[in-house]
C-alpha cells in the first residue's frame, strides 16, 4: 500500500502505512510508532515516511491485523500472536507460567528466542515485545485462596492460558477486549486476566471491585511486522534505514511503554475503589502446585517442529 512519487520512473519519496487497533493516544504510539516514522524520515532525509491509520481504520478487528498485511492492506502492523495462536503457537507460548513477570523480561525472553519465532511469520519482524504477566480483576468475588477460583468463569487473552486456569478450578474463555468491559458489568464472566495495562484500555476500574494481583502466567506477547513484498521492494539503502530504526531498541521501547501504562492503571484502579489483594506467598505455592502437571504434560506438546519444552528453553525457562 506504499505511495510513491517522483520523476523519471525512480520515485524519490515512499510512504507506508502502519495500521493498528489501538487509540490514536495510546501509549505504543507516543513510544513506538511516532518514533519509528520520526527516525525513518531522519534518516532518510525525509524520502521514507510513514503514515499511521489507528483505532482500526483499516480494519478494526484486532486478529485480523495479520491478515490485511499479508494480503497488502497495510505495508506494517501491530499484531497480537496470542489472538490467532494457531498461526503462531512458538510465538504464544510465551504466556506459559515460570517463564516472566515483568514486561521487560519478557520481551528480552522473546527476544532470546527471535531467531526461531521469525519463522512462523510471513513477514518481516520490526520488533517483538511483550506486555507484564497478569492480574485478575473480578467484580463479585475476591480471591485470596485457590478456593475462591473454584466456579469462576475468567477471560483470558491467550489461549495458552487457558488450561492453566481451569487447573485453578476456573473456566477460561476468550473474548475480544472490547467486549470484556460489558461482559463483567453484566456477569457473563466473572473476572479478567490481563495485564495492568489493559485496565486502563478497556476501563475495567469500573466494573471491577477487586484486584487479586498474582497469576501463575506471564506476559502477552506483540509483534510489529512489514509485508514481506514490500520491504523486498524497497531500495537496499531504503532497507538500511528499516534495519536501523528497528533494532532491538525498538522491542525495548514497547516494553517499556507497557510497563509505564500498568502501573498508571494501577494507580487508576486504586484511586477508583478497587480493593487490591496481595496473594499470600503460601497462596501462590498453592495456585503453581495446581498447574504444575499440565506445565509438566504440555513439554513434550509438538508445535511445529519443536517440542514446547524445546521453546520454553530458548525463552530462558526451567521446563
Amino acid at each position: 500500500m506504499f505511495a510513491a512519487s517522483g520523476c523519471g520512473g525512480e520515485p524519490d519519496s515512499r510512504e507506508l502505512s502502519l495500521s493498528h487497533f489501538l487509540p490514536a493516544d495510546h501509549p505504543l504510539n507516543e513510544a513506538v510508532f511516532t518514533p519509528l516514522a520520526e527516525e525513518l524520515a531522519e534518516r532518510s532525509g525525509g524520502k521514507l515516511t510513514v503514515r499511521q491509520f489507528p483505532a482500526g481504520a483499516l480494519n478494526s478487528s484486532p486478529p485480523a491485523q495479520y491478515s490485511i498485511l499479508v494480503s497488502g492492506v497495510a505495508d506494517i502492523a501491530l499484531a497480537v500472536p496470542s489472538y490467532t495462536a494457531d498461526l503462531f503457537p512458538k510465538t504464544d507460548l510465551i504466556g506459559t507460567p515460570g517463564i516472566c513477570k515483568t514486561a521487560r523480561d519478557c520481551t528480552e525472553a522473546l527476544r532470546r528466542a527471535l531467531p526461531v519465532l521469525e519463522r512462523e511469520y510471513d513477514a518481516k519482524v520490526l520488533g517483538i515485545w511483550s506486555n507484564a504477566a497478569p492480574v485478575l480483576l473480578t467484580r463479585d468475588t475476591p480471591v485470596r485462596t485457590l478456593e475462591d477460583m473454584r466456579g469462576l468463569k475468567i477471560r483470558v487473552s491467550s489461549r495458552s492460558l487457558i488450561p492453566f486456569i481451569e487447573a485453578l478450578g476456573a473456566s477460561a474463555v476468550m473474548q475480544p477486549g472490547t467486549v470484556v468491559h460489558q461482559s463483567l458489568t453484566t456477569g457473563v464472566i466473572d473476572g479478567v486476566a490481563i495485564s495492568p495495562s489493559g485496565i486502563s484500555t478497556f476501563q475495567l476500574h469500573e466494573p471491577a471491585n477487586y484486584l487479586t494481583d498474582w497469576l501463575p502466567a506471564s506476559g502477552l506477547p506483540f509483534v510489529l511486522l512489514m509485508n514481506r513484498g514490500v520491504y523486498a521492494s524497497l531500495t537496499p539503502e531504503e532497507r538500511g534505514w528499516i534495519d536501523e530504526a528497528t533494532d532491538a531498541s525498538l522491542s525495548a521501547a514497547g516494553a517499556e511503554a507497557w510497563r509505564s501504562a500498568g502501573a498508571e492503571a494501577l494507580r487508576m484502579a486504586q484511586a477508583a475503589g478497587v480493593e487490591f489483594i496481595r496473594l499470600a506467598d503460601g497462596e501462590r505455592g498453592r495456585f503453581d502446585q495446581a498447574v504444575a502437571s499440565v506445565r509438566t504434560e504440555g513439554l513434550e506438546r509438538q508445535v511445529g517442529d519443536m517440542t514446547a519444552g524445546e521453546v520454553l528453553r530458548l525463552f530462558g525457562a526451567r521446563p
